[in-house]
């Protein structure tokens, strides 16, 4: 994946468009649809109540000990599009966190790369007056909080909370592996109707300078900024994000048929495409995200960690797995993986084998 772009030094309105274009297509069809990102930040930069830029810093420029917290949404995809926040939710969480630990955050960073999950650290750090930083833990979007970068490579699960819109909040705390607090978070989350806010780890920011995928929000918004400027200007969508990101073409055809339910906080499925060149057929499946794209004489395409990222054929905007529709004319674009994902110790995280598919992990 390429991340040789302009930094960002604050992020504005007229940044927005760009940002949940470039969050939608590498968020791999989950960690929320942009629009409802894009709007939630939005009205949060035309009410005089808050500054009208929220500030931006790189992971290297964070100082040793400074203490960094990720946050986020947490369910289904499906019901985030439905279930709006109230906007307090990760707050809530935050402070939870913060009276546990008895300190402060000095810095947010997002968990994962994703419609609303890019915006919703952005939509804190202008609340409460906090940077956000140039990174997340996955370069993309996952459906479990084990799956990120700060996890993978070693970080304590010592402290974490969840809110609802009600003002619920579960604190977690000292939990022995990541993965038993996706299952506690999991079940609660959907305890409190699908969608929740979450706030987890605490790390110093010499950490998160090692172990973060950097400058991320910067390749989101120059991911968006390039599909715009090829629209109006008459350009190739599709060959600006391939340029921008080192993407691979894989498919292009027509929605034929979707699969989607909600099941245990996740939404899962399958879509087919139709080829509009020729008869062939082109399968991928979901939970939450795409994860396997498959032929239809079974032989893999792409599969995780790698990014499997739908597309409108004609304008490049992204489409999620809850906005997927009959008829729709999508291109499959195929995107390698942050290195940080390749590993063996993040394969055992993320790899397809771990979602249940019997398949080497073989990179694009």
């Amino acid at each position: 994946m390429k991340i040789d772009t302009q930094l960002l030094n604050s992020v504005q309105k007229d940044d927005l468009e760009a940002l949940g274009i470039g969050a939608g297509i590498l968020g791999t069809g989950g960690g929320g649809h942009p629009r409802v990102g894009k709007l939630r930040l939005l009205t949060l930069l035309e009410d005089d109540e808050y500054p009208d830029a929220v500030d931006i810093v790189q992971p290297t420029d964070l100082a040793a000990d400074a203490t960094v917290a990720s946050v986020g949404g947490m369910g289904a995809p499906t019901i985030g599009v439905e279930k709006l926040p109230n906007g307090q939710e990760e707050i809530n969480a935050l402070e939870s966190i913060e009276r546990f630990a008895g300190r402060e955050v000095d810095a947010l960073i997002p968990g994962e790369i994703g419609g609303v999950n890019s915006i919703v650290p952005l939509c804190v750090g202008l609340m409460t007056g906090l940077p956000v930083v140039d990174g997340d833990g996955m370069g993309r979007a996952f459906p479990e909080l084990q799956m990120d970068t700060f996890f993978i490579y070693g970080h304590p699960v010592n402290y974490a909370a969840i809110s609802d819109e009600h003002g619920n909040t579960i604190s977690y705390q000292d939990i022995d592996s990541a993965k038993r607090l996706e299952d506690f978070a999991r079940a609660a989350t959907v305890d409190m109707g699908g969608r929740a806010g979450y706030a987890f780890p605490l790390m110093d920011g010499e950490f998160v300078t090692e172990y973060s995928i950097p400058r991320t929000l910067s390749l989101i918004h120059e991911l968006g900024r390039r599909v715009l400027d090829a629209q109006s200007g008459g350009g190739d969508p599709l060959g600006a994000i391939q340029e921008t990101v080192d993407g691979r073409h894989m498919f292009t055809g027509k929605v034929t048929d979707v699969l989607r339910r909600n099941k245990e906080g996740f939404a899962r499925g399958e879509v087919t495409l139709a080829s509009l060149d020729d008869d062939t057929d082109l399968t991928i499946e979901f939970q939450n995200e795409f994860l396997i794209a498959r032929n239809d004489g079974g032989s893999v395409l792409a599969s995780v960690p790698d990014l499997i990222c739908l597309v409108d054929k004609d304008t490049g905007l992204p489409v999620t797995t809850d906005a997927l529709r009959y008829g729709q004319r999508l291109a499959v674009l195929g995107v390698p993986a942050p290195e940080l994902l390749k590993t063996d110790a993040a394969l055992d995280v993320v790899g397809p084998k771990v979602f249940g598919y019997e398949i080497d992990y073989h990179p694009l």
